[in-house]
């Protein structure tokens, strides 16, 4: 019955908006896809000014099973490399299979206007596959994103993914959303940070999201969030072990079911 659905109503959303900018990495989708204030080799997704604060070479890799259907399966791979005046960022993330293939290759950068204003930008190039010879489309976009840090507590972020507002294909109509994240890091101790984001597609309703990480150990952290429209629980953990960290989540979808995620980090 969840094919099904999926079949009648989602693959038909996919085909017709799609190079979404998919959530990656384990870590943010664990805290409600809050990622615009997190610093590590993931913000070349979520906010490239943040790459700016990662101060050694980063890896990371991750998948995610959208629904449990192998045929949404979400891969990504990312790597940070800081330098004197800024951090470099690039990034794959590839969704589909020998049917349907969508697949965005991003390089980023993220440097320090001072020491409590960062500024990022990153280059994508989108391209769409249709199996049996259907076609393919392909095209160029950017994103910006910008990352204050008025207090050592308080961070606020902001991220604008394809303001050109590029399409795949005039054609067929085949579009790159456009979408606005703003949002707020809340350090409340060494053990707690809270996030909270607004999201705007130009073509969907406001989605507020919220997240949590909790450290309550050493080596451990506990994270949960929440997002609306549609609304989603979801709740992830972290594991670090010397360089590495291993991330894993699950959102919680009310009708489509569940969708796992697993991250790698390491650092030199």
């Amino acid at each position: 019955m969840k094919k099904l659905f999926l079949s009648i109503f989602l693959i038909p959303t996919v085909l017709f908006s799609g190079n979404d900018n998919f959530n990656i990495g384990g870590r943010a989708t664990g805290m409600g896809n809050t990622g615009l204030c997190i610093a590590d080799v993931w913000a070349i997704r979520y906010n490239q000014a943040a790459l700016a604060d990662v101060n050694s070479i980063s890896f990371g890799a991750s998948y995610e099973s959208r629904f449990l259907l192998q045929s949404l399966g979400i891969q990504s791979l990312a790597i940070a490399i800081p330098t004197q005046r800024g951090t470099f960022g690039f990034n794959y993330t590839g969704v589909g299979d020998n049917l349907y293939r969508e697949s965005k290759i991003g390089l980023g950068y993220g440097m320090k206007l001072s020491e409590k204003v960062n500024l990022g930008i990153r280059l994508n190039y989108h391209s769409l596959n249709l199996g049996n010879n259907y076609g393919r489309a392909q095209n160029l976009s950017f994103e910006i994103g910008f990352l204050a840090k008025p207090t050592k507590n308080i961070q606020i972020g902001f991220h604008l993914f394809n303001p050109s507002q590029t399409k795949l294909n005039d054609y067929q109509n085949e579009e790159i959303p456009v979408v606005l994240n703003l949002g707020m890091a809340y350090k409340f101790s060494d053990k707690v940070t809270g996030n909270v984001e607004v999201e705007k597609d130009i073509d969907l309703p406001f989605s507020i999201k919220i997240g949590i990480e909790y450290f309550p150990i050493e080596n451990l952290y506990l994270r949960a969030g929440i997002i609306t429209n549609p609304s989603m629980p979801t709740i992830g953990f972290g594991v670090a072990k010397g360089k590495f960290k291993l991330d894993f989540s699950s959102a919680f979808h009310p009708t489509l079911g569940i969708t796992p995620s697993l991250g790698l980090r390491y650092s030199l």
